[in-house]
């Protein structure tokens, strides 16, 4: 069996996979806070424990003996498949823990500071309790890798790109990867040219031709492009200089407030989470129904300016919290597309929530699709692919 390790900077997530099957699952939250938990799903049952968790040292130890307890013991792992969010223009594809790959994970560490080190921690801490096992690791940035530098270069000084590696990354890279070549299957296509919305507490569209990332929403970081639950997505950099000029705040302020403090959280004034901003939108606050607007209208926006790049597409799909489970966000986001060739069947939509399937009319010249997403699985597929690539190598 592969475990998949998901470290966050107070958070660790892991997922136990035996082929294709999810076998056990858990969630160790508030790492290194008062009061760490650890959620913990087997089968159908799901169980809460309070836990010792000071660090992901502490955390991965708490893994550890989850699968004693379950299994007996470690000896049904067969590798540990991590998820790092930055691998720059290093890391093109999944790669064999070696400690010339965590240099290079950790040099990467200034374009993702909080997330590059937490996942190190992990991967040093799997070697302390699972000395003996082969380590993966797979980059969100991996799969955008294809895009073209018209679309990944930013109009700086070309010396910023080259120096200090200033351009568009992308991120959600495993679930654009998983969900376009899903779609592939369900098409009965053999590579899948659309669009992917990742739309979440963290959302980023891509542009896919012929199973290829060739451009993306999110940027350098992943606060780029369209609104998200607290990232303000796409501003005027000059927004930035009017704060600081004209509000004395920092550049760490400014950080703070377009990162966590934006987004629907910051255009409602009452959450980040979709549930209850529609719910509230229906109860008639003004600022809940504008914050649906902004971030549905500019979610369209950039799937009409992806149509434009690719012209011809098989489909749009529809994955993440939101993509997947609300059929109202669908409805906003592609109303008036019709004539762009997405018609969207409203009793399929509302069926379709949290299941995958197709949403359009039967005569849409398009596809639209709800597509769960599933990245642990392509973590786990890459890992088993790396392991068994180096072992026919030895």
């Amino acid at each position: 069996m592969i475990l998949v390790i998901n470290c966050g900077s107070s958070s660790l997530k892991f997922s136990l996979f035996e082929e294709e099957e999810l076998r056990l699952g858990g969630l160790i939250e508030c790492i290194g806070e008062q009061a760490p938990k650890l959620v913990l799903s087997h089968g159908d049952e799901e169980e809460r424990r309070s836990v010792v968790a000071g660090d992901h040292g502490e955390a991965m130890q708490r893994v550890y003996e989850v699968l004693v307890e379950v299994y007996g013991g470690v000896g049904v792992v067969e590798a540990i498949g991590h998820r790092i969010v930055h691998g720059g223009e290093r890391f093109f594809e999944a790669s064999l823990v070696t400690a010339e790959v965590e240099q290079g994970i950790e040099e990467c560490a200034a374009l993702a500071p909080l997330h590059n080190m937490a996942h190190l921690s992990g991967i040093r801490a799997a070697r302390t309790y699972f000395a003996d096992l082969p380590q993966v690791v797979v980059f969100d940035t991996a799969f955008h890798q294809t895009i073209p530098e018209r679309a990944y270069l930013y109009a700086l000084p070309y010396k910023l790109y080259e120096e200090e590696g200033i351009r568009r990354y992308g991120f959600h890279g495993t679930s654009h990867k998983y969900v376009s070549q899903r779609a592939a299957e369900l098409l009965q296509l053999e590579h899948f040219t659309g669009i992917t919305c990742h739309l979440g507490n963290g959302s980023s569209l891509a542009a896919i031709s012929q199973g290829r990332s060739v451009d993306t929403t999110m940027g350098l970081t992943p606060l780029e492009g369209v609104a998200m639950g607290t990232r303000s997505g796409d501003v005027d950099p000059a927004v930035v200089f009017h704060l600081v000029r004209r509000h004395g705040m920092t550049v760490d302020e400014v950080e703070q407030l377009l990162n966590q403090q934006s987004g629907l959280l910051g255009l409602s004034g009452r959450s980040k989470d979709m549930r209850s901003i529609e719910q509230a939108a229906i109860e008639g606050d003004k600022r809940a129904q504008l914050a649906l607007e902004v971030f549905t209208y500019r979610v369209r926006k950039y799937i009409g300016a992806f149509l434009a790049v690719l012209g011809r597409i098989d489909a749009v799909v529809f994955t993440g919290g939101i993509g997947e489970n609300s059929p109202a966000a669908r409805r906003r986001i592609l109303q008036d597309m019709e004539g762009l060739g997405l018609q969207l069947d409203s009793a399929r939509n509302h069926t379709h929530a949290g299941v995958e399937g197709e949403i359009s009319t039967l005569g849409s010249p398009v596809k639209i699709l709800v597509v769960p997403t599933n990245e642990e699985l392509v973590i786990a597929r890459e890992t088993r692919e790396v392991i068994q690539a180096s072992g026919e190598r030895s």
